[in-house]
């Protein structure tokens, strides 16, 4: 077994999630852009929902993983965070170049926030289960959900870009358990 690398690892799993939305920009174009934060926090929703769905159930009605859900919540927190910023728009208007650039830079915070929490935590997330990751990001989507049914405010929270880095946090460290998972069934 290898040593962890937890800076190697999570640029790994945001290099993945770069390139599925690089592929989705190609494809779609913006389209992103005109969405509000709580349809972006509806679809993150969605797919943590569905991931936790996927944990329990004991019958698969359709044959795809969880990965691609952490994924998708990667990215759309990374929307969420660019729409924070830009604000909405009705019409598309970036470039895949801006688009890009903008989240490289959503995941380039996002990575120095984890670097200094996973210094305070002594990377505590590597003996969570994947189910409890999973867990945690439902609840960041629930109070994300509350904060946006109280116009943005909070009295004593942290807000909305806070709530949304840390759920590409957490689906990055899924992501790299479920890597190291599958690396050691194949040692087995």
């Amino acid at each position: 077994m290898t040593q962890p690398n937890t800076e190697k690892e999570f640029h790994a799993v945001l290099a993945q999630c770069r390139r599925l939305f690089k592929d989705k920009m190609k494809d779609y174009g913006p389209s992103w852009r005109i969405l509000r934060t709580p349809s972006i926090t509806d679809q993150i929703f969605i797919k943590v929902k569905r991931i936790r769905t996927l944990q329990t159930a004991a019958e698969r009605l359709v044959d795809e993983g969880i990965e691609p859900e952490f994924i998708g919540i990667v990215n759309y927190a990374a929307m969420g965070i660019i729409q924070l910023q830009l604000g909405v728009v009705d019409q598309p208007d970036l470039s895949q170049e801006k688009a890009m650039a903008l989240f490289d830079k959503v995941t380039n915070e996002a990575y120095e926030l984890m670097t200094r929490k996973n210094h305070d935590y002594s990377e505590a997330w590597r003996d969570m289960r994947v189910s409890s990751i999973t867990d945690l990001i439902m609840s960041k989507v629930l109070r994300t959900k509350s904060i946006e049914d109280h116009g943005g405010k909070t009295l004593v929270s942290e807000g909305l870009d806070a709530n949304y880095y840390d759920m590409i946090n957490y689906a990055v460290f899924a992501l790299i358990l479920l890597t190291e998972q599958k690396e050691n069934s194949h040692e087995s």
